[in-house]
């Protein structure tokens, strides 16, 4: 598999991502910056990321780009530098919410969005070796307090909530409960001491199964909610008052409701999300706007149409505020949305209805065989009354329910997900597309 994805750089440390590509990787991004730019890198707690993190900076110094070093650093504190500061591009070494075993870059030019053409380009150039020479820089940067104050700036605690914070031993270790504290909750703390080695549970908390620790610890301590982020904390999920996850959708429909009550504008969403999510839409008067699957995808779209929050199933929530993603940003503004009423999360959540929906189902598929899939669930609208869209993979429209099939761009598989006003609609049409592909 090549390191090079649609919207960053990441593999398996040692095997597929070695510290020559991520120097290399450096090289090939003074290529793309002007000539004296001043680039600002930080880095994740994994293991693997100092060495990563010092041979990027190498890479380019040697490109003749002025570095300004962060640190170790939750990406949304990237996000947050770049969009304060007089900096020509930011990249970070990090691999998300991926097993410990893997790193990569996340970085951004400017202000625009990296897509697939951005990525096309960085490849083409490392491997044609076309890089410039030059003697760059670097200098040591403190943001974190600024980063910090930004935050308690903009939230201050409406009532002393109780908070558990679980940041799986990653990037949001120390900063999140600081910030908690400085706004004036009351904060217990769970897996909070930087660890790339993530020993307690996994970097993705969109997998419920990993916050059992969270939803225990919630529930005995009595607290108003939780919240879990991923490695590197641009994703948050969380936790009700009664230790249950609450379902990244209904979180998005907490935030739409919100931020749209006084102004009304687009929101962005992940296309395979519950249509509680559209529906929460147009009740506050506001636009829906499906958008594929993916970061630079839901971003890029989030910023073209101004919207006041955009969201993915998988914990990622963009705010108009920001012009990006942040998972502190989200977990506090939560904590603002239950400082401003007597009810509880488990209340709010329970009221938000969702009709029947599956996880993302996975199918084995070997890549040359993934489009004759995706084409003959498309052909059952020739003896089914449905809309197909083509927004990513094929999305089947019933008139009572729909199905989503996509292929995976990491692995020789497919995803299928589908909702239905019922659970025997549901039923039903997941047998359909099983009879048609042969699971």
């Amino acid at each position: 598999m090549s390191i090079f994805k649609d919207c960053d750089v990441r593999g398996v440390f040692g095997r597929e991502l070695t510290c020559e590509d991520v120097y290399r990787i450096g090289r090939g991004l003074g290529a793309m910056l002007p000539p004296g730019a001043v680039m600002r890198v930080g880095g994740d707690v994994r293991l693997s990321t100092p060495e990563l993190k010092q041979r990027l900076i190498r890479g380019l110094t040697e490109s003749g780009v002025r570095v300004e070093d962060l640190g170790t650093i939750p990406t949304p504190a990237l996000y947050y530098a770049l969009a304060s500061g007089k900096a020509d591009g930011g990249a970070t070494v990090t691999a998300s919410h991926n097993p410990p075993e893997y790193n990569g870059v996340k970085f951004m030019l400017g202000h625009d969005v990296v897509t697939r053409s951005t990525i096309d380009r960085l490849k083409e150039i490392v491997q044609k070796e076309d890089f410039p020479s030059g003697s760059g820089s670097v200098t040591k940067v403190d943001l974190l307090p600024a980063y910090l104050a930004s935050l308690t700036k903009r939230f201050g605690a409406r009532r002393p909530l109780k908070v558990v914070i679980d940041a799986g031993n990653g990037a949001m270790s120390e900063i999140a409960p600081a910030a908690f504290r400085s706004a004036g909750y009351r904060v217990s703390t769970l897996f909070c001491t930087p660890d790339g080695a993530f020993p307690n549970r996994s970097p993705n908390p969109s997998e419920y199964e990993n916050l059992t620790a969270l939803c225990a610890m919630v529930k005995g301590e009595g607290a108003d909610f939780g919240v879990a982020f991923d490695g590197d904390g641009d994703r948050a999920v969380f936790v009700d008052n009664l230790g249950r996850p609450v379902i990244n959708e209904k979180s998005l429909v907490l935030f739409i409701r919100h931020l749209l009550k006084d102004r009304p504008t687009p929101v962005v969403y992940d296309q395979k999300s519950s249509s509680a999510v559209r529906r929460a839409i147009l009740e506050m008067d506001g636009a829906p706007i499906p958008e594929r699957s993916g970061h630079a995808f839901i971003k890029r779209r989030f910023l073209e149409v101004g919207a006041a929050v955009a969201g993915e199933v998988s914990g990622h929530f963009f705010f108009g505020e920001l012009g990006y993603d942040d998972g502190l940003y989200a977990a506090l503004m939560m904590a603002d949305i239950l400082g401003a009423t007597d009810r509880k999360l488990a209340e709010l959540a329970d009221a938000i209805a969702l009709p029947p929906i599956t996880p993302d189902l996975r199918f084995p598929c070997p890549y040359a065989e993934q489009q004759s899939w995706l084409d003959r669930v498309e052909a059952l609208s020739e003896t089914h009354p449905c809309r197909v869209s083509h927004l990513d993979g094929v999305r089947l429209e019933f008139d009572d329910g729909w199905a989503l099939l996509r292929k995976s761009v990491t692995a020789e598989q497919v995803t299928l997900r589908a909702e239905a006003d019922t659970r025997q609609r549901l039923d039903e049409i997941l047998a359909l597309i099983r009879q048609t592909l042969g699971l």
